[in-house]
């Protein structure tokens, strides 16, 4: 299993060439979203959501606002990573309600955790909570890497966008969001003469430090 998990990671690289012709089943596009449902976040709070562009015409006028870069047009999704513009009481209060309802926990148990969450983040300057959510989606977006490589999905995570550009075509203020990370996924083109690089990494034994 490791070592499956381990050739997943080699293989797996930002594409720089998708294959505009082949495109994710909805079986594996199922994965994603399950996958992006499932990961973890502080407090469990949840303050993301997933945007999924489909669309050839809007596609393409995302490669502009993605400083040039056609991935997004040429995959066969691109997924927008966002986060909710601001954490209400009632979005905690809401959060308590399906702990209450999924495991069936009495309300005076999580009272009190519930009271603490409501203080703290009312307590909080706004760019402070902002930073908080991004790096949920930072946390969502390695795991989507993952699941992408092990489902033999190709993708490549983008930092390089206008964000205020993307919450304008896609509408997502409307929504309550602001767009944090894009990547597109789909299958990479054979001539993408990034697919064969070798890994360029600094090692384990420089990386890793144990302490026993």
């Amino acid at each position: 299993m490791n070592r499956s998990i381990l050739q997943s990671l080699q293989w797996r690289y930002a594409t720089k060439k998708f294959d505009p012709s082949k495109k994710l089943s909805e079986e594996k596009l199922n994965v994603l979203k399950e996958s992006f449902n499932l990961t973890a976040t502080s407090y469990g709070l949840q303050p993301l959501k997933l945007v999924i562009v489909n669309n050839e015409a809007l596609q393409a006028q995302l490669v502009p606002l993605t400083m040039e870069q056609v991935q997004v047009r040429d995959a066969s999704h691109v997924l927008v990573f966002c986060i909710e513009t601001a954490i209400s009481k009632n979005y905690i209060t809401d959060y308590f309600d399906r702990v209450e309802h999924t495991r069936n926990t009495p309300r005076a148990i999580l009272k009190p955790f519930e009271k603490f969450l409501i203080d703290e983040f009312a307590e909080k300057p706004e760019v402070a909570v902002e930073t908080w959510m991004q790096k949920q989606a930072y946390i969502a977006m390695g795991n989507l890497l993952t699941v992408c490589a092990l489902e033999g999905i190709d993708a490549c995570p983008i930092e390089g966008f206008l964000p205020e550009a993307y919450d304008e075509l896609l509408q997502l203020k409307s929504h309550g969001l602001q767009s944090v990370l894009v990547m597109p996924v789909g299958y990479r083109a054979e001539d993408d003469f990034f697919a064969d690089l070798k890994k360029v990494r600094r090692g384990v034994d420089e990386v890793v430090i144990e302490i026993k």
